[in-house]
């Protein structure tokens, strides 16, 4: 009898694992104790051991494949046995699981009406968008490099995609004629949703792409409606083209729509009133809002409009023009926004004596082959204060608190779509040419979107100035999962008093936004008295 070998958890915090090499493959007798593949989790590349004996029969993904803690990675049995039934049941036994974990009470059994994913053939292997960043939540492609009925081999680049913070190269894991591409150039996809078909010339992969994540979709909607409303039974599907739809119902001048639908509608930025319900009585559901096109609704104009629009108010006229938001921008408005309204921000400012420092940078870059900037030397000032001030070097973990052992200074850098902020490491150790150099490369490669997700992670502390456009003072909201963010100002020729005589002087103004969960006024004046002394004595920086 076939079996199935699921990938096992290796370490505390696996999630998924990667198929470093398989040492067996299909069609080899496999003994209980075999070394099936080599397995690269989150901290190590181990081996995986055959717990069951037979011959092997199907491998879930080839070298480079990923699968997820628990999910079918091979299935073992008596040579030439029909397996596909394990495949069917393991996707429904998956499906429903990860339906029933989106819910905190008890549902009813699943109606036998809702679509079954039909069984993926062996020779026929499924590419999704895969999570390129920390942060991604879909990627636009940017433009396929291969097209339909083209020939792909593994290690192939099958397409440029875009993400929040750059554009990346998509390499394929298998071999196989493309059959199918789930969207064409500009077109976005989810993370985890069907990107691309591989297979034999000729297949019809139309079953398979009706199918795709159809189960997940419909039972994880239903119960989300049931949960709304108090049921306790399923909804049934709709008629037998999958859908049925319908105006979306109103209650009491109310829209119907589940609570899922109606977060996701919000942060898609969709009027509410332009959807079309296919749940039951005409609910809107998550599908509706993932298939929404603002240029078929026949209620409205599109939401997005590609040249200027001149509106009638009245007697009044206004022109206005309306661009998609940008994968960068999404993020940057959905992290930030999570930051403000969840750490509670407060502010320190300081003024700080910059002349001193004016002229240590004059006497380095008359000599250096390297330029140094202002930002350079408050970069390495930053760093030596957060090594005698750990407790600003923090981050908040919801149950605990990460002290940082090494200051990992994140750097604001500005580009067309918004920002991005490049991590300079161990900044405490380097000198200011390096600081220098690597802030220089960084921001060249933010602005040709060549950045890579091993450049913006790790981040324990972050700078933004914004000296170079002229504004002498302002506050920056903090940079999850740092605890604190340093808003750099420019510098000005001011007058000041010292025992009663005035004096000329070069000033420049920072502000401290702390997380007070981590952080206390205290903590963080001492800190910034101390980046203060480092600049205004700046010889100590090189020492």
């Amino acid at each position: 009898m076939a079996k199935v070998i699921t990938m096992p958890k290796m370490s505390d915090t696996m999630q998924e694992g990667v198929i470093a090499k398989w040492l067996k493959k299909v069609g080899d007798f496999v003994k209980e104790g075999d070394i099936l593949a080599e397995v690269e989790t989150d901290k190590a590349t181990m081996e995986l051991e055959a717990y069951e004996s037979g011959t092997l029969l199907y491998m879930a993904v080839a070298d480079g494949g990923t699968v997820a803690v628990d999910a079918l990675l091979a299935i073992v049995g008596a040579e030439k046995e029909d397996f596909q039934h394990l495949l069917t049941q393991e996707t429904t036994q998956n499906t429903v699981q990860e339906t029933k974990a989106q819910v905190s009470q008890p549902t009813t059994t699943i109606t036998e009406s809702i679509a079954q994913p039909a069984a993926i053939p062996a020779n026929v292997k499924i590419v999704t968008m895969p999570k390129m960043s920390d942060t991604m939540q879909e990627g636009v492609i940017a433009k396929w490099l291969k097209n339909i009925g083209d020939v792909v081999k593994a290690g192939d680049i099958l397409a440029e995609v875009e993400t929040d913070k750059a554009t990346m190269e998509l390499e394929a894991y298998d071999s196989g004629t493309l059959l199918y591409k789930a969207a064409e150039d500009g077109g976005s996809v989810q993370v985890d949703g069907l990107l691309a078909i591989l297979g034999a010339d000729g297949t019809d992969v139309q079953a398979i792409v009706a199918n795709f994540g159809k189960t997940a979709s419909v039972v994880a909607e239903t119960l989300a409606v049931g949960q709304s409303n108090g049921m306790q039974t399923m909804a049934q599907t709709s008629s037998s083209n999958g859908s049925v739809s319908t105006m979306a119902t109103t209650e009491g001048g109310r829209v119907k729509i589940s609570p899922l639908a109606k977060k996701l509608a919000q942060e898609k930025g969709i009027d509410l009133q332009l959807l079309q319900g296919s749940g039951e009585g005409g609910r809107i559901v998550k599908r509706d809002v993932e298939h929404f096109q603002p240029a078929t609704s026949s209620k409205s104009q599109p939401l997005v409009a590609t040249s200027p629009v001149v509106s009638q108010t009245g007697s009044q006229t206004a022109a206005y023009e309306e661009v998609s938001v940008s994968q960068m921008r999404k993020t940057i408005a959905r992290r930030l926004a999570e930051s403000k309204f969840s750490a509670p921000h407060f502010y320190l400012t300081i003024a700080i004596e910059m002349d001193k420092a004016a002229a240590l940078r004059q006497e380095i870059n008359a000599q250096a082959t390297v330029k140094i900037s202002f930002n350079d030397l408050v970069i390495k000032a930053a760093a030596l204060a957060l090594g005698q001030h750990p407790n600003v070097n923090a981050s908040w973990l919801g149950d605990k608190i990460r002290y940082y052992k090494q200051a990992n200074i994140g750097v604001a850098v500005a580009v067309e779509e918004g920002l991005l902020v490049p991590v300079v490491r161990q900044a405490e150790q380097k000198t200011l040419s390096q600081i220098a150099a690597e802030v220089k490369d960084y921001a060249e490669r933010a602005k040709n979107k060549k950045l890579q997700p091993a450049d913006w992670e790790g981040n324990s502390f972050s700078i933004s100035n914004l000296g170079v456009f002229g504004i002498e003072q302002f506050t920056a909201i903090i940079n999850p999962p740092d605890a604190c963010i340093m808003a750099v100002g420019a510098i000005q020729d001011v007058v000041k008093v010292r025992e009663g005589q005035f004096y000329a002087a070069k000033e420049m103004k920072v502000t401290l936004s702390c997380d007070h969960r981590v952080v206390d006024g205290a903590t963080g004046a001492a800190f910034l008295q101390t980046f203060k002394s480092l600049l205004e004595n700046p010889m100590r920086i090189l020492i």
